[in-house]
């Protein structure tokens, strides 16, 4: 039966996995910190205590670098990275979870940050399609909030929808930039970046 993993757990174990396939070894209790945007080393602690007692990891102690991936799930071999489709994206409407939820997408280590964990989202409609983003095409996330203006995100605004623009920070405000002549932009005061768009993969339709 597959474990159970709450969503700040699948993030961290995601993170490891991402991590191992790419540089061979795992990463700090301070790597998974940050890239998970927490400051507490105590609050990893806690979670990585959680993930051994559902036998999903095992620590070596004393080791810096020593969490091995118990669960068969997560262990991943070969030369690309396979990250989880977490689901749709859409202008102005909610992510919508993927079909199957164990849905992962290979991609190549060149395009992904070892930084983060990395996710795909499959884009619905065609708000971004002067950016050659279309309709169906998957784009690789970058969970982070440090973006740039004029970086792609995906944004989640006040009233629980979220996006996939282009940011930009005004004095007073956010704009979210469409890559569509016929749209208009979003403005909004309140913006959760929910990641950055590093990498964009296309399964051509015959």
């Amino acid at each position: 039966m597959p474990v159970t993993l709450y969503k700040r757990q699948r993030q961290i174990v995601d993170f490891i996995a991402q991590y191992i396939q790419q540089n061979g070894y795992s990463p700090t209790l301070r790597e998974i910190a940050d890239a998970i945007g927490v400051s507490s080393l105590a609050t990893v602690h806690e979670h990585l205590a959680a993930l051994e007692r559902k036998k999903v990891i095992r620590r070596v102690e004393g080791q810096t670098r020593g969490i091995e991936l118990l669960d068969r799930t997560f262990i991943k071999t070969g030369e690309s990275i396979d990250l989880p489709i977490l689901g749709y994206i859409a202008a102005g409407a909610p992510i919508e979870p993927y079909t199957d939820p164990n849905a992962t997408f290979k991609a190549s280590p060149e395009m992904i940050s070892s930084k983060h964990r990395n996710y795909v989202l499959q884009v619905k409609g065609k708000s971004m399609i002067e950016d050659h983003i279309d309709d169906g095409d998957f784009v690789i996330v970058e969970e982070t909030q440090d973006v740039a203006d004029g970086d792609i995100v995906v944004a989640l605004l006040d009233n629980g929808l979220a996006t996939l623009k282009r940011i930009y920070r005004e004095v007073t405000r956010v704009r979210l930039e469409p890559a569509n002549s016929s749209m208009s932009p979003i403005y909004a005061t309140n913006v959760q970046v929910q990641g950055r768009v590093v990498g964009l993969v296309r399964k051509f339709r015959y």
